[in-house]
């Protein structure tokens, strides 16, 4: 396979370990390069307005800003890129999210090697990708009316503090996590108390628990 063949790959993540153990996984890979890697939402968009690129590997929890919120943007400049989400977060709570975004497929940080070529090698061909375990629950929930709970009014940020201060974040450790003031992260939490109707975090924290959000 000449080099202008292979599949370019982006590695977004904030952790150069993460990165480092990829790109030596890739690199058993004859079809696949890593042609560039960023830590954060800002280099990458930076690096895909300046470099071709036909994947983006992305990790959702990025430190400067919300991994949904950077896809919808990628999506929005670079209609033709495609996305692969991967995630620590348990599939159920983060997959639907980032598909609708406009992810082409979501990983589990656990997948084995063999699982990240497949998904790579099926998302450069023009297919979706997502584990066998999230179709099964995805097929689970077809006959599920889900559209009263009320964590699906939030908005995306939103529902990444929710899950942080139920995961028991602080809002200051939230505001520096996320590289947002602890103002910003207060009126998060207010808004997603009023959508949900609860009166504070042991309420949400209880929510989130009871509803399997968070283990």
């Amino acid at each position: 396979m000449t080099e202008d063949a292979r599949i370019k790959l982006l590695l977004v993540d904030t952790h150069p370990v993460v990165r480092e153990g990829i790109k030596q996984f890739i690199l058993n890979s004859s079809n696949i390069k890593v042609v560039a890697e960023a830590n954060n939402g800002q280099e990458a968009l930076r690096i895909i307005r300046q470099k071709s690129v036909d994947i983006i590997l992305i990790e959702i929890a990025l430190k400067d800003r919300n991994g949904i919120d950077l896809i919808k943007q990628i999506k929005r400049e670079f209609p033709e890129v495609n996305l692969i989400v991967y995630s620590s977060h348990r599939e159920d709570q983060y997959a639907i999210r980032a598909l609708k975004a406009g992810a082409a497929g979501f990983l589990h940080k656990s997948a084995q090697g063999s699982d990240l070529l497949d998904a790579i090698n099926q998302v450069a061909s023009g297919l979706k990708f997502i584990s066998p375990e999230l179709a099964q629950e995805m097929a689970n929930n077809l006959n599920t009316d889900h559209s009263n709970e009320p964590h699906k009014s939030l908005s995306d940020r939103e529902y990444q503090t929710m899950m942080m201060i139920a995961s028991g974040k602080s809002v200051s450790d939230i505001a520096k996590e996320l590289s947002l003031s602890v103002k910003t992260i207060s009126e998060y939490r207010s808004r997603i108390l009023l959508k949900m109707k609860l009166r504070h975090n042991a309420e949400l924290t209880h929510y989130a628990i009871k509803n399997e959000l968070v283990e």
